[in-house]
Order: C-alpha cells, then sequence, then structure tokens
C-alpha cells in the first residue's frame, strides 16, 4: 500500500475478536517502517500477542 499519500498521523485497526487485527495492524506497521517512517504499535488487548509478530 501507499502510505506516503495519507493525510494522517494515526490509523485505528478496529473490529470484533478474532477477524485478524493484530496480524493486519503488525502488516501494516512493518509496511510503513519499510517506507522509512517512524511506527509506534500500540495494543490494549489484554491477551495481545503482538510480541509473537516478527519478521
Amino acid at each position: 500500500m501507499n502510505w506516503t499519500g495519507w493525510g494522517t498521523r494515526f490509523v485505528l485497526f478496529t473490529a470484533k475478536g478474532g477477524v485478524g487485527k493484530t496480524t493486519i495492524s503488525s502488516a501494516a506497521a512493518v509496511d510503513v517502517a519499510d517506507a522509512g517512517r517512524r511506527v509506534l504499535l500500540v495494543s490494549t488487548d489484554p491477551a495481545s500477542n503482538l510480541a509473537d509478530m516478527s519478521r
């Protein structure tokens, strides 16, 4: 995706549980970082498994 043309600094992924929010948000964060942008990925899910996501 071409993230450079987006006019916002924040992207939120919301939906019901079990639909792939962690997977998609992690992939988007990697894509944005690869484009040279700074990224902060935050999860408010107490059962989050972001630490398990790797390249």
